[in-house]
């Protein structure tokens, strides 16, 4: 059969050219899209008034059942088709006969695949904002469980202050609690309908875009009919935002590493999560978040690629616009299998409390509370530091600790030292006495697991609400 755009060709295309800019090798992945906008424009054009009713009926019966054999994986795409939209349209012609040629009246596949990838991606976002709510629930019920749990803070990987191992867990439950927001947002950009824009000016045919969008649950169209064809924003956002989420995620993967470690041994993953070594047996590996942290570069390539691809591209409609989609598809495939990794590893993750507890009584991170305390006695606090930098040093030449100094050792140092100093110093008094908004204070840490769980209420009722928008 001759190409359905052939009429104005005397030559057949060259096969490396066809095998060289088809398309159908990947966005075969918007099948069920393509099929699902085809009904609502056909249903348009019946009530419109552009094609008969027994056509639309036939057209739309044939989708249905061309849509039957995409779920069954029935059809055997062509590159000689080219794309999902003319392999489709070529299966639906050889199963209701000409008539379904119709279809692609008032048109184009510029705003079609356009379409298509709205649908697609409104779907995946809504996927998404539900597995980071699954991941930000077993953070929450992890924290929920250490909350008497001290561990070293760190800044520069050097350790600073005692915190409690849940406010540490919960930092990154305000990470991804961003990123959900993020993506609701983007929402509202992706549920945009371009179809009805045709090729880049519009089409000749009395169309009704608004009974489209309502069709297809779109809550709005694009303005202009240039933008429609050519606006790869939407991806664009998504493929940022998905950046950050796997940043995050590889933020995560890094101090798991890090604490599974011998030198630390402050968590055990999950067997279900490791793997071992083909030559040392003793091995347990963090493969996968290792491996999480190594495929963050790979999300990040994906955004880059298609900021470069669309960088000084001219309006409207370019074939450079067909990178548009295995970038986005990879992006999705990659942060699917991390977040559906990650949230039953954390749900699992052993906590070794008392090697936390340890770590934290054979440091210095209590320093700043003697600071403190000296600057409630009426010393300026840039004097504190200093009486305390001396002091710190004196630990490390006798190779003590604070809380192992007498308290003439202490007074050697500032003769507003007394025994309180003994209570003060206690990883649980340094904890609590933090007990600001946001601080690391049991108070205040039980307060952000509150109001954790009610945003994972409202996150639960938005994916349930836009799970059923997007069917």
């Amino acid at each position: 059969m001759s190409k359905l755009w052939g009429g104005r060709f005397t030559k057949k295309t060259d096969q490396l050219v066809e095998e060289y800019t088809a398309s159908i090798m990947f966005d075969k992945e918007l099948a069920e899209e393509d099929v699902q906008g085809s009904l609502a424009h056909v249903t348009m054009l019946g009530k419109q008034g552009i094609l008969p009713a027994d056509d639309v009926e036939k057209i739309k019966d044939g989708l249905h059942r061309v849509l039957q054999r995409i779920k069954r994986d029935d059809i055997e795409f062509s590159i000689g088709d080219e794309d999902i939209h003319m392999n489709i349209e070529k299966t639906l012609i050889d199963d209701v006969g000409s008539v379904g040629g119709k279809l692609h009246t008032g048109r184009s596949r510029n705003d079609q695949v356009a379409t298509d990838m709205h649908l697609w991606l409104r779907k995946r976002v809504v996927e998404f904002v539900d597995m980071l709510h699954k991941l930000q629930t077993a953070l929450v019920e992890q924290a929920k469980g250490n909350l008497d749990t001290i561990v070293p803070g760190y800044t520069h990987l050097q350790r600073a202050q005692p915190i409690l191992f849940a406010h540490h867990l919960m930092a990154y439950v305000s990470m991804f609690g961003r990123d959900i927001e993020r993506l609701q947002d983007s929402y509202k950009r992706i549920n945009v309908l371009p179809l009805g824009a045709g090729a880049l000016a519009g089409t000749t045919f009395p169309i009704d875009r608004h009974f489209v969008a309502g069709q297809l649950k779109f809550d709005r169209v694009y303005e202009n009919s240039l933008d429609a064809v050519s606006d790869r924003d939407f991806i664009l956002e998504f493929l940022s935002h998905a950046s950050i989420i796997m940043m995050h995620l590889s933020r995560l993967s890094e101090e798991l590493i890090l604490w599974s470690s011998t030198e630390f041994r402050f968590v055990e993953l999950d067997d279900a999560f490791c793997t071992g070594s083909s030559i040392m047996p003793q091995k347990k590996n963090p493969d996968v978040p290792e491996l999480v942290r190594g495929k963050t570069g790979r999300v990040y390539g994906n955004l880059v690629s298609l900021l470069t691809v669309l960088k000084s591209l001219p309006l409207a409609y370019n074939k450079d616009m067909q990178e548009d989609k295995e970038g986005m598809f990879d992006t999705v495939k990659t942060m699917q299998g991390a977040l559906q990794l990650f949230a039953p590893m954390i749900a699992t993750m052993k906590v070794n409390k008392e090697q936390m507890r340890q770590a934290v009584n054979k440091d210095f991170s209590n320093a700043t509370d003697i600071a403190d305390f000296l600057v409630g006695k009426g010393m300026p606090f840039r004097q504190a530091h200093e009486v305390i930098g001396k002091t710190v040093l004196y630990c490390i030449e006798q190779n003590k600790y604070l809380l192992d100094l007498t308290l003439d050792e202490f007074k050697q140092f500032s003769t507003l030292f007394d025994d309180r100093i003994y209570a003060v110093l206690q990883p649980e008094q340094v904890v609590n006495a933090r007990n600001v908004y946001g601080g690391t204070a049991k108070p205040q840490v039980e307060d952000a697991i509150g109001r954790a769980e009610a945003a994972l209420s409202e996150t639960s009722v938005w994916v349930a609400e836009y799970l059923e928008r997007s069917r």
